[in-house]
């Protein structure tokens, strides 16, 4: 006898909804990264289409979200076709994204002017199906508007991407909703390696999964995208030793190996177009 709260009927229907949608993702090959410690890390060997995901960023900067917005851009520089980019004013530089890749004859831009209006946008545009990818910058993101987002991504198999951006207190806060996103990922800067013109080294991120269905989180050291949006892993990394540690000056780890997790720049922000 079946307990209570116990539905067979039901049961057998999730389990053929989920073989559907994994039968469904398997025939959508994943966008890689082209790294592959990252690729290799995550359970379908990089991105997922036809799926949601959300990028924030850490640092003195966060609020602008530049190093989150231009790690977006190069994701999305590496497929074909146009990217609808939905926002709430005109501080997006143009020529930022072009640097890395998503040229302006590759980007529509939709300025909403109001926060809530961002996320309806985005919605619409994945039903239709027929781009690159979606993204969208907002404060908020709930569970109910990332499962709209979700089911949106998955009818037309268009990737979409939430930039978390706060202009204040409360909306930082919100950056810990909780929401359906497949993957959650957090970037800021890190030190530029040593070259023969100081300060003019490629720029460097950490780059820090925080969030993924069948993965641990982890973080990498990475070169930040160049002109076609790829990114690139440093030769090696000293390890900076902890106050208790002890290391000798050449012990050294190479970037490419995924660390478990613990606990910009210049894009923001002059009109697009």
């Amino acid at each position: 006898m079946a307990h209570a709260g116990h539905n067979p009927v039901l049961s057998d229907l999730r389990r053929r909804v989920l073989a559907l949608e994994q039968s469904r993702r398997a025939a959508r090959p994943p966008l890689e990264f082209g790294l592959e410690p990252i690729d290799r890390h995550l359970p379908w060997g990089g991105l997922p289409l036809g799926t949601l995901h959300e990028c924030l960023e850490s640092g003195v900067e966060s609020e602008h979200a530049a190093a989150a917005t231009l790690f977006t851009a190069g994701i999305l520089a590496r497929r074909r076709g146009t990217v609808l980019w939905c926002l709430r004013g005109r501080d997006l530089f143009a020529p930022a994204l072009a640097a890395v890749g998503l040229g302006p004859d590759r980007v529509i831009y939709v300025e909403t002017w109001k926060d809530g209006e961002v996320l309806p946008a985005m919605e619409e545009a994945l039903r239709h199906g027929g781009l690159a990818g979606v993204v969208g910058e907002v404060a908020r993101l709930g569970l109910t508007a990332s499962r709209r987002l979700q089911l949106a991504a998955e009818s037309s198999g268009v990737p979409a991407f939430v930039v978390r951006r706060w202009r204040s207190d409360s909306e930082r806060a919100a950056a810990d909703e909780p929401s359906v996103a497949f993957t959650r990922w957090r970037i800021s800067a890190a030190p530029s390696g040593a070259t023969s013109a100081p300060g003019l080294g490629r720029a460097r991120w950490r780059v820090e999964l925080l969030r993924c269905r069948g993965a641990e989180a982890a973080s990498w050291i990475v070169e930040a995208c160049d002109a076609e949006g790829r990114l690139a892993l440093p030769a090696l990394l000293p390890d900076r030793p902890h106050p208790q540690e002890s290391r000798s000056p050449g012990d050294a780890r190479p970037l490419g190996e995924a660390r478990p997790l613990g606990a910009g720049g210049q894009l923001r922000r002059a009109a697009a177009g």
